[in-house]
């Protein structure tokens, strides 16, 4: 089973190391940072 809350700290990780906002990666993977905020902490599955 997929562990949601380990998956979001990694993105939450390499986004910082890049120097990446939520919104840069949004933008990047074509998603709303609201996405990209979900998945960083854990809320939404998908």
């Amino acid at each position: 089973m997929l562990d949601c809350i380990a998956v979001g700290k990694k993105i939450h990780d390499c986004r910082v190391e890049h120097h990446y906002s939520q919104d840069r990666i949004a933008e990047l993977l074509y998603v709303s940072r609201q996405a990209v905020s979900r998945w960083e902490t854990g809320v939404s599955q998908t």
